[in-house]
């Protein structure tokens, strides 16, 4: 086994520094070791709902940029001092219907995550990326474009991805009409890649105090979702509504400013929700989901963002005030992500 340092749970808001075991490199694994690791609202509820009881530790953190220390003896795709990027996903059956079409996130024997998950080779159980090390099969790093800042892409890998595949698979490009509910670790990068793929885009916020915010991101508009005046004016006018808002909330509003024949994306809350029919039926307009991406388009997300200047707006604490961001993210209070810089680890 190989030996590392991190971040380990040790209560529901509360981590302490400890030394955590990595595999052995298998023929197909690269070494990377970790250099910036994004801090994630699910990070949050993985710690709130982990048992301090339970067998396997839990180590936070599934969005990260470092560099390969170790290849195993098959891999011919990276070499030691490469940049790479890991996101949630470490690993799928490779055969199924959804593997097969390149979206390795709808395995149907469900992925494997970055932390929390269950390893298909030997069982164990996967640790998170607050920590100065981590080893991952080759097929789920990827190479970290050199136009691309390694501690402002970090968040690309979860965040990023997540709002790439809706834009993308919902065909938005030159001339498409988009809103982006929230803005937020979600919003503030489905803002900046909208407008890179040529749609006029506009947020929707609860308050007029993120119009310049919005505007610096590159949105053309803000609309006030609490002025109903505002809501009316904008009925069946946007042909995709990327909805990244956190808490359960109706989605009435934001479906009937949705055009004909356009989609609501819902990406922030994937609790149960209501609908009322009509509010489809009228405009036969449709809602979607979306979560995390495949192989081929994360990997077409991390050039997009190079070729555009595309990268997270973050805020880098040292991993020891890893506390003091999940207490903040918890109050919402950063713009628009945090990102641990894990150096202080050596």
């Amino acid at each position: 086994m190989r030996t590392t340092i991190g971040w380990r749970a040790s209560g529901p808001t509360a981590l302490r520094r400890t030394s955590l075991e990595r595999r052995d490199l298998r023929s197909d694994d690269l070494a990377v070791r970790v250099d910036y690791c994004g801090v994630c609202h699910t990070d949050l509820h993985s710690l709130r709902d982990h048992d301090q009881h339970a067998k396997a530790p839990l180590v936070p953190g599934h969005e990260f940029t470092g560099v390969v220390t170790g290849t195993g003896a098959e891999v011919t795709a990276f070499s030691v001092g490469d940049r790479v990027a890991v996101g949630n996903i470490v690993d799928s059956c490779g055969t199924c219907a959804m593997c097969r079409a390149g979206q390795e996130n709808f395995c149907h024997s469900f992925p494997t995550l970055t932390y929390g998950g269950t390893d298909r080779r030997d069982g164990s159980t996967t640790l998170g990326a607050f920590s100065r090390e981590y080893v991952v099969r080759d097929r789920f790093a990827y190479p970290l474009p050199s136009g691309l800042d390694p501690a402002a892409a970090a968040p690309l890998m979860c965040a990023g991805v997540t709002v790439w595949e809706p834009l993308r698979s919902l065909g938005v490009g030159s001339g498409s009409r988009v809103a982006v509910a929230g803005l937020g670790g979600l919003g503030h990068l489905a803002v900046k890649m909208a407008v890179a793929l040529g749609a006029t885009t506009t947020v929707i916020s609860r308050t007029q105090e993120k119009r310049d915010d919005a505007l610096r991101l590159g949105a053309h508009d803000l609309l006030d979702s609490t002025d109903t005046r505002q809501m009316a004016a904008t009925r069946d006018t946007f042909d995709v509504v990327i909805d990244t808002i956190s808490a359960s909330h109706d989605l009435a509003p934001y479906l009937k400013v949705v055009a004909m024949d356009g989609t609501l994306s819902l990406l922030g809350y994937l609790g149960p929700v209501t609908v009322e029919a009509m509010d489809l039926l009228v405009g036969r307009k449709k809602l979607s989901s979306a979560g995390s991406g495949g192989r081929r388009s994360t990997a077409e997300m991390l050039q997009f963002c190079a070729d555009n200047g595309i990268a997270a707006d973050v805020e880098v604490l040292p991993s020891a005030q890893v506390e003091t961001a999940l207490d903040r993210l918890r109050r919402n209070d950063v713009r628009y992500r945090f990102v641990l810089d894990m150096s202080d680890l050596d």
